[in-house]
């Protein structure tokens, strides 16, 4: 089970085949991973450095373009364009002319319904004479103009390239009523359906926006310390990286950077989604797009314009559009055969009906344009790009960058969570957890001063967790001691520091020593050993702790029905102690990382669908394996960010709950939507078939139920709606 099966027009999405499936560029939320992208996000821009957000309907004709990403020169264009119709058509494939982009302006559609309003009072209220109603067409004629000339060219364009799309469909309908004599209804109706359209477009535009105002965030101007000293403000799109750039307090970063002076608190969550501001202090990490919220910092540029983490996350969401949700390629497929058999079927009545029926010729070909309104499938195609995209959105916002609709809808199906330990249940940094004393007065000081010199991480964590000494003991004749520990003179008198291996050697193992570090060693911590000439002094613990939110994760995972897994390189007491404390009843330890994708097929086969979550190189196979794969982007590796369809920025583990119960409510909107979407057509359909429905009626079906399922869609940007179980 690959995820290829899935999806297989996601096998060419980007170029980056793992394990028999492609993903989109991932977007490194490091400083440090910046660099290594360069080359995925050069080949993934577009003109400008900026996205192309499509939200495509019958068939893909409509879609809005988000803003451009390049910074002074393109920003400005902030209200984003319109890219449609026949344009849309070369840009994205099998478009069918429904056709915004020929809409007309606001001016001309109030001109149109003046005209449509005159037309009709003509009709009704004029006496029944040749020149009143040469007057009255003249002037329905001029509606239809005004509303639809952009209409008709794009319903040509559709017609000549063998589509039946709602501009084809209404350049037939309205020229067919006209022709009959339903003049003052063609042009009311067509005046009505450019309204509507308008009306579409902008409802459309809210989902393109909640991308695009991302790209306001980051600032376009950046103050640099030129070689002179002197700061200087210049275009961030100049600043090169290993620039010092200052931020003041309330501005914005303008680019991705690591803090080389000052302490601040930094408002992180336009890209991580976090929402508490996080202390930032020299060697730390700052994003493009973030907020300084109190003191000035200065920072070394990692990233330049184009690059940062913010241009990945709008970038990934472009891409994520390019991999169809599955119920989206249904129904684009399903819509192609859709609106020919009702095109036939409108053919058949305006010829059949007469000939079968008791029905005038005049009266059949009506019902028949009625059928060709009511048949274009705008409000059925737009029930999932809306919704996919919304929920792309929203998902972004809470620092959850999922790389196609299709993660996003699969998601809802996970049985099973794979988790690797350190770096992902764990945070991956050794810190001093426990110390006992055998007596020793002073032995902290002493150990404090051997673990500075060390740069083993056990060591580290040992010195920071210990502080620095009171007296600041002088030490002498510093060795290291391979695979035991360290040695030195300290006030005349020999000491170590090191691993029971070490101690044992020394001859100073003992009884209460050893039940010492096997009630530490128990709980899968590692034990150092502080000792003199005589015996051991004192006793340090140290391990890997949980992440904060790990057993909330974990939790929330249950809730959903979904079982924990623990797969792990480390130790079996290290990963038993982690998974106890985190909630993980089934853990398998000491795997290599051929032995997790073994291990990851056994779920699949016991579970059903199973995701993964990690954060290292050797997590790269099984996040490839696995159904869904969950990389950690703050600790991440590049090769697991870039394997994985799920990037968590802030490496909070509960985010993959909220993915799977996002999911669940993407699917029930979209089947919301699909069902509003038919359930509308059918009953106007039955309607028109019996004389009851107008042409009036019938535009008010088709693009009431466009704005009806646009509306529900756009719920999903809420995001509250990842927090609701």
């Amino acid at each position: 089970m690959t995820k290829h099966s899935h999806d297989p027009s996601h096998a060419s999405h980007d170029g980056h085949d793992h394990a028999g499936h492609s993903h989109g560029a991932a977007p490194a939320a490091s400083a440090s991973a910046t660099a290594t992208a360069n080359a995925t996000a050069t080949a993934t821009a577009k003109p400008g450095g900026g996205p192309r957000i499509d939200v495509s309907c019958c068939g893909g004709g409509c879609s809005t373009a988000a803003p451009q990403a390049a910074r002074a020169d393109t920003k400005s264009a902030a209200a984003g364009s319109q890219a449609h119709g026949d344009q849309g058509h070369e840009a994205g494939g099998d478009h069918d002319g429904h056709d915004h982009g020929a809409l007309p302006g606001w001016g001309r559609l109030a001109a149109a319904l003046v005209a449509a309003t005159g037309a009709e009072l003509l009709h009704l209220l004029g006496p029944d004479t040749t020149p009143w109603r040469v007057a009255g067409m003249a002037v329905a004629a001029v509606a239809i103009l005004l509303a639809g000339l952009g209409i008709y060219r794009s319903g040509l364009r559709s017609l000549m390239r063998g589509q039946l799309g709602i501009s084809a469909l209404m350049a037939v309908a309205v020229t067919g009523a006209f022709l009959i004599g339903q003049w003052p209804e063609a042009a009311m109706v067509m005046a009505l359906y450019a309204l509507a359209e308008r009306i579409e477009d902008r409802a459309v535009g809210r989902a393109r926006d909640a991308i695009g105002a991302l790209l306001a965030l980051s600032p376009d101007q950046a103050d640099v310390r030129g070689p002179d000293g002197q700061w200087r403000t210049v275009p961030a799109a100049e600043v090169a990286v290993d620039s010092t750039v200052r931020i003041r307090p309330g501005g914005r970063v303008p680019l991705d950077g690591v803090v080389t002076t000052g302490r601040s608190a930094v408002d992180e969550s336009s890209v991580t989604g976090e929402s508490l501001a996080v202390d930032k202090a020299p060697g730390d990490p700052v994003y493009a797009g973030t907020l300084n919220a109190q003191s000035e910092l200065e920072f070394r540029v990692t990233a330049a314009a184009g690059q940062t983490t913010l241009d990945r996350i709008i970038r990934a969401v472009e891409q994520a559009q390019s991999a169809r949700a599955p119920t989206q390629r249904f129904v684009d497929r399903f819509a192609a055969v859709y609106t020919p058999a009702v095109f036939a079927m409108a053919v058949a009545v305006a010829i059949g009906a007469p000939l079968l029926f008791d029905w005038t010729w005049l009266d059949a070909i009506y019902r028949a344009l009625v059928l060709l309104v009511i048949a274009c499938p705008c409000a059925l195609v737009l029930a999932t790009p809306v919704t996919v995209v919304s929920g792309l959105a929203a998902g972004a916002r809470r620092g959850i960058l999922i790389k196609g609709g299709n993660w996003l809808e699969l998601a809802r199906g996970v049985r099973a969570v794979a988790f690797d330990k350190t770096g992902t249940v764990t945070a991956g940094r050794p810190v001093l957890v426990g110390r006992e004393a055998f007596g020793s007065d002073g032995a902290e000081d002493v150990a404090a001063a051997l673990a500075g010199r060390s740069d083993h991480p056990v060591s580290k964590a040992i010195a920071a967790g210990l502080g620095t000494p009171a007296g600041i003991p002088e030490v002498e004749d510093f060795t290291a001691l391979p695979g035991r520990g360290v040695q030195a003179r300290i006030a005349g008198a020999t000491w170590l520091l090191g691993n029971r291996r070490l101690a044992q050697e020394k001859g100073l193992w003992t009884d209460a020593v050893e039940a010492a570090a096997a009630a530490h060693e128990a709980q899968g911590r590692s034990v150092t050993l502080l000792a003199d000439g005589q015996a051991v002094r004192a006793l340090f613990a140290v391990a890997d702790t949980l992440r904060p939110q790990s057993a909330q994760a974990v939790a929330d995972l249950r809730a959903l029905g979904i079982v924990p897994v623990m797969l792990t390189g480390d130790h079996a007491a290290a990963a038993q102690a982690a998974a106890r404390e985190a909630g993980i009843d089934e853990v398998q330890a000491g795997l290599l990382p051929e032995q997790k994708l073994s291990a990851i097929a056994a779920l699949q086969q016991k579970h059903g669908m199973t995701a993964m979550a990690g954060d290292g190189i050797n997590d790269a196979p099984a996040l490839a394996k696995a159904d869904i794969g969950f990389a950690m982007g703050g600790a991440g590796t590049d090769v697991a960010m870039e394997t994985a369809d799920v990037v968590i920025m802030n490496d909070d583990l509960r985010r993959v709950a909220e993915t799977v119960r996002l999911s669940r409510r993407t699917h029930a909107v979209l089947m919301q939507n699909i069902v509003l979407a038919l359930g509308i057509k059918a009953v106007f359909f039955g309607l028109a078939l019996a004389g009851h429905a107008t042409m009036w009626m019938a535009v008010f079906a088709d693009m009431g139920a466009s704005l009806l399922v646009v509306a529900n869609g756009l719920r999903m940007l809420r995001s509250e709606s990842l927090s609701k179980k």
